[in-house]
C-alpha cells in the first residue's frame, strides 16, 4: 500500500488537535476544579499548578517511550495508541471522583498526548522533506487550533453550567475518531534510507545539545502563560470567569496566526532570526503583563505572548531536523521531551512563586524563559552549518 502524503498530513493536523485537547482544557476550569476537589478552603496554587505538571509529566514519558519503539516498528501503532489513550483518559477524567483520580486521569491523557507530540512531527517532516519549517509550523498550528475548539468548548459549558465533565465528553469523539481513519493508513519510514544517528551520537555534538535547551525554554515561554493565564485574569487582574476563558482563547487565536504566518512565508524568512524577534518580543510583554497598573493592558500583552512565543518550539523542531536530517524519531522524542520539561517545570515554579509572593510574581518569573533563550539562537544561527 503506498502512503497518501495529503491525506495523511491532514490527519495529523487533526491528531495535534487532539493532542491539544488534554493540556488546554484543564486551566479553563482551575478555579472549578480548586472548589470541586479542594473542598471550603479549595486547592492551593501549587496543587493547582501541580496538575499541569502531572499531565507534561505524563507528556515526557509518552514521548521517551515512544521515540526508540517508533524507529524499530513504524509510526501507525503509536498514532493509534495516543488517540485511543486521550479518548479513554477523557473518560476517566469526566468521572474522576477524587484530585487523585484526576491526577491519575491527567498523567495517562499526558502519556497519549506525549506519544502523539512524538510521532507527528517526524511523520510531517517525511511527508513534506523539502520545507520542514513550513510544515512544522503549520502542524503545531493545530496545536492551537485544537486550543480554542477545546477552549470554546470548555467556556460554553462553564457558561451553560455542565462544568468539567461535560466538557471532557464532548471532546472525545475526535480521537477515538482519528483512531478508526489512522488504522488503513500506510506511514512513511522516520529517518534516511542509510540509517539513523544514535541518540548517544547526537547529544555528543554541541549544536543539537543547546538545541535542546532552546526547545526547553521555548516550551516554558509557551506553557508558563497558557496553564495559568485563566486563573491570572480571574484572580489577579479582577475579570469573570466568562472572560478569563476568552483570554486563553485569545491567545491560542494569536499562537494560529503567528503560526500560520512563519509556515505562509516559507523560507523567505531567516527561522533563527524569527526565533530572536519572538523571544525579545516576549520578554518585554510577560513584563507588561505581570505589572501593568491597567489590567486591560496586562491582559492584552499576556495574550500577545501566544504571538511572539508561537514560533519558538515548531521552529527549533525544524532547524535542528535540517541540521540532522537523518536523526530519526529518537531525536524528535529527545527534542518533544525537553521542550515538555519546560510544560512541567514553569506552571508548577509559576505556582510556587504566586503563593510565596503573589500570581503577579509567579508569572513573572517565565519571562526568564525567552530571555535565557535569546542568546542560545544566536549561537546557533552563527555556527548552524558548523
Amino acid at each position: 500500500m503506498s502512503v497518501r502524503p495529503r491525506l495523511l498530513t491532514y490527519l495529523c493536523y487533526l491528531a495535534m488537535m487532539s493532542l491539544s485537547l488534554g493540556l488546554n482544557l484543564s486551566p479553563v476550569f482551575l478555579t472549578t476544579l480548586s472548589a470541586t476537589y479542594g473542598g471550603v478552603d479549595g486547592l492551593t496554587q501549587e496543587q493547582l499548578g501541580r496538575l499541569g505538571a502531572i499531565a507534561f509529566t505524563g507528556l515526557v514519558i509518552g514521548i521517551l517511550v515512544t521515540g526508540p519503539l517508533a524507529d524499530r516498528w513504524g509510526a501507525k501503532p503509536f498514532a493509534q495508541l495516543g488517540n485511543g489513550l486521550i479518548g479513554v483518559s477523557l473518560l476517566g477524567a469526566a468521572f474522576a471522583p477524587s484530585y487523585a483520580w484526576l491526577g491519575v486521569a491527567l498523567l495517562f491523557l499526558g502519556m497519549g498526548a506525549g506519544v502523539l507530540d512524538m510521532i507527528l512531527s517526524p511523520v510531517v517532516a517525511a511527508l513534506n522533506p523539502t520545507r520542514r519549517a513550513a510544515a512544522m509550523n503549520w502542524l503545531h498550528s493545530y496545536f492551537c487550533v485544537g486550543a480554542v475548539v477545546t477552549i470554546l468548548v470548555g467556556t460554553l459549558a462553564l457558561y451553560l453550567g455542565y462544568g468539567w465533565r461535560a466538557a471532557c465528553l464532548v471532546l472525545m469523539p475526535l480521537p477515538v475518531g482519528l483512531l478508526l481513519a489512522f488504522a488503513p493508513l500506510h506511514f512513511p519510514a522516520l529517518s534516511v534510507e542509510g540509517g539513523r544517528l544514535r541518540l548517544r551520537t547526537l547529544v555528543k555534538r554541541w549544536w543539537f545539545v543547546v538545541a535542546l535547551l532552546c526547545i526547553a525554554l521555548g516550551g516554558a515561554t509557551e506553557i508558563g502563560m497558557s496553564q495559568w493565564l485563566p486563573a491570572y485574569a480571574e484572580t489577579s487582574l479582577g475579570y469573570p470567569v466568562w472572560m478569563s476563558g476568552s483570554a486563553l482563547l485569545f491567545f491560542s487565536v494569536v499562537m494560529v496566526v503567528g503560526r500560520m504566518a512563519v509556515a505562509a512565508m516559507g523560507t523567505r524568512w531567516d527561522p533563527y532570526k524569527v526565533m530572536a524577534w519572538g523571544c525579545g518580543s516576549s520578554v518585554v510583554l510577560f513584563v507588561i503583563g505581570s505589572f501593568s497598573p491597567i489590567p486591560s493592558i496586562a491582559l492584552v500583552a499576556c495574550v500577545l505572548v501566544g504571538l511572539t512565543g508561537s514560533c519558538l518550539w515548531p521552529t527549533m523542531l525544524a532547524v535542528t531536523a535540517d541540521r540532522f536530517p537523518d536523526g530519526g524519531a529518537t531525536m524528535y522524542g529527545a527534542l518533544g521531551a525537553f521542550g515538555n520539561v519546560g510544560g512541567i517545570c514553569m506552571p508548577w515554579v509559576v505556582g510556587w512563586v504566586a503563593d510565596w509572593r503573589d500570581l503577579h510574581w509567579g508569572l513573572a518569573i517565565s519571562a526568564l524563559a525567552p530571555a535565557l533563550m535569546l542568546p542560545l539562537v544566536l549561537v546557533l544561527r552563527s555556527r548552524k552549518s558548523s
